[in-house]
């Protein structure tokens, strides 16, 4: 089965703090974007275990999203679930930045991970 795949502008650089998250719309997808040091992250919003928003979650040591219902934890650049209760992982996608502007490469196909 053919995957139609495509880049989307999602935030501008500077929109995502060091150390921060940001919420965003790409297509139908609820996205958190993550800035460590210089580079860039993406991965569905939407906490495994609970209705929660990652956005509001915490970035903690070692590259992890903390949630902020449950406090459980997923590997940012994998989605692999790491803390208890989680134990489904989430999406990632990939991301680029282009002239100050960065972009998720989302899927027209439901389900896709680019894990």
């Amino acid at each position: 089965m053919e995957m139609t795949e495509n880049w989307i502008e999602a935030a501008i650089d500077g929109d995502v703090p060091d150390q921060g998250t940001l919420q965003v719309r790409c297509g139908s997808e609820l996205i958190c974007l993550y800035r460590i040091g210089a580079t860039h992250f993406a991965t569905q919003d939407e906490c495994s275990h609970g209705s929660a928003s990652l956005s509001e979650g915490f970035i903690v040591e070692d590259g992890l999203i903390e949630c902020p219902l449950h406090q459980g934890s997923f590997d940012i650049k994998t989605g692999r679930a790491v803390g208890v209760p989680c134990k489904d992982d989430i999406r990632v996608y990939p991301v680029k930045i282009e002239n100050g502007k960065i972009f998720v490469q989302v899927s027209a196909q439901e389900g896709y991970s680019s894990k």
